[in-house]
């Protein structure tokens, strides 16, 4: 949806809202479905079930042996996830909530560490470099430092959110785009349809249009009908030229 029903919809401004976009670079974090993550982490289902099964009693093993886990995944995930007050009990849900959290991990952009390479990066930008120029060209002139290799997403990243990259968001106007906010890019059939009006096939058109009786059947008949138009125009003139001499 967009900006402005985004914001109706939370109750807040579209000032606050378009910052907030602006904060993040114009793209939420990319955050992969739960049905696309590894296996070799807990799901919210397996949670459920280890909640379900501690409150009937059973033990660690047990619950782990019907899961099809190790004893210690299911320990730790008893320890990391059950806090004093929660009174010795097991919230699946929350659990969950705060596994995903931890799953995100911000770090600190390669470019805001090292001065010498943001340096460089923002040399080329200024040059109205692309990111995928930049990259490449950085492989090929480090090709012994892989400290200096970044793909252009990170450069894409480093001038969307600034704030966490150290590059001024004022270079977004050195891209080919000039966007200052990022689009996510849709897929062929997620893309809205461009053209309200349907489009009329060319078998569709009257009988009438094949006697060619009409001004208009013919293919020709515009030209030709802009040519006159230009001929007029130019008597025009030249009546207008002998009048004023």
């Amino acid at each position: 949806m967009g900006s402005i029903e985004a914001c109706r919809q939370l109750g807040i401004g579209r000032k606050t809202g378009y910052r907030w976009r602006t904060e993040n670079g114009g793209l939420l974090p990319i955050r992969l479905a739960e049905e696309a993550r590894s296996t070799r982490y807990l799901c919210s289902l397996e949670r459920q079930r280890i909640a379900t099964l501690r409150a009937a009693g059973h033990s660690i093993r047990e619950v782990a042996r019907r899961l099809g886990r190790s004893a210690s995944t299911v320990s730790r995930e008893l320890k990391r996830n059950t806090l004093p007050h929660h009174r010795g009990g097991y919230d699946a849900t929350l659990a969950h909530a705060r596994a995903t959290g931890r799953s995100i991990r911000p770090r600190r952009g390669r470019l805001l560490d090292d001065l010498e390479l943001r340096t460089k990066v923002q040399e080329k930008l200024e040059l109205e470099w692309s990111p995928e120029q930049i990259a490449a060209w950085l492989r090929a002139e480090y090709p012994d430092r892989p400290g200096r290799h970044v793909c252009h997403e990170t450069i894409y990243q480093a001038l969307y959110k600034s704030g966490r990259s150290g590059l001024s968001r004022t270079l977004t106007r050195k891209l080919r785009t000039r966007r200052p906010l990022r689009r996510r890019r849709r897929r062929a059939d997620e893309r809205r349809i461009r053209f309200v009006t349907p489009s009329q096939s060319i078998d569709a058109r009257p009988k009438m249009v094949e006697k060619r009786s009409r001004t208009g059947d013919w293919e020709g008949d515009l030209v030709r009908h802009e040519a006159l138009c230009d001929r007029a125009e130019v008597k025009d003139l030249r009546r207008c030229a002998v009048a004023a001499a």
